[in-house]
């Protein structure tokens, strides 16, 4: 019985170990090479709406957002560049945000996106599996999800990871 006992807590000794070596912003999305939840949801800035299905024969960046996200003004700077780069069309998602403060911040910092798309409730959020903002998904021509950074993007990330699968799935 002692035995059992001592066998089992060295195991989950282990198994605690094993979690703490672990990234937490490498969670993996059950969304990578599944196609893009589909929505329709009004424009942010602008007059009309947007769907993903508009996007169709382009690859295309998917930023989640918010006014609110600490984290988001870090890597705005970083988008900021990016989106002069013209490589791929960066849409945004503004996330569970008052629409009058979405836009006070990008006329403050600078608005690195073709449009923002709302989602005042978060239910698109849910539909991508968004863990917290900001995220980033790196979206195929043929509307599936490719890659999803959990967390800002960083130029490390951009250089290493992002632009370089957006240059394989143009070709």
């Amino acid at each position: 019985m002692r035995i059992g006992l001592i066998i089992a807590f060295f195991a989950l000794v282990a198994l605690l170990a094993i979690g703490l070596t672990r990234n937490p912003r490498e969670v993996p999305s059950p969304l990578i090479d599944k196609p893009a939840p589909a929505f329709d949801l009004p424009r942010l800035a602008k007059e009309g709406r947007f769907s993903p299905a508009e996007m169709r024969g382009k690859v295309w960046l998917f930023n989640v957002w918010a006014s609110w996200c600490v984290s988001c003004r870090e890597e705005h700077p970083i988008l900021v560049e990016f989106a002069k780069t013209r490589r791929a069309p960066l849409i945004g998602l503004n996330y569970k945000d008052p629409r009058d403060d979405a836009l006070k911040w990008l006329a403050r910092y600078g608005d690195p996106y073709e449009f923002s798309v709302v989602d005042a409730d978060g239910r698109i959020g849910i539909d991508y599996g968004v863990y917290g903002v900001p995220e980033t998904y790196v979206i195929d021509r043929a509307g599936v999800i490719r890659y999803k950074q959990i967390g800002p993007v960083t130029p490390d990330v951009l250089a290493k990871k992002i632009v370089p699968l957006i240059e394989e799935l143009e070709r």
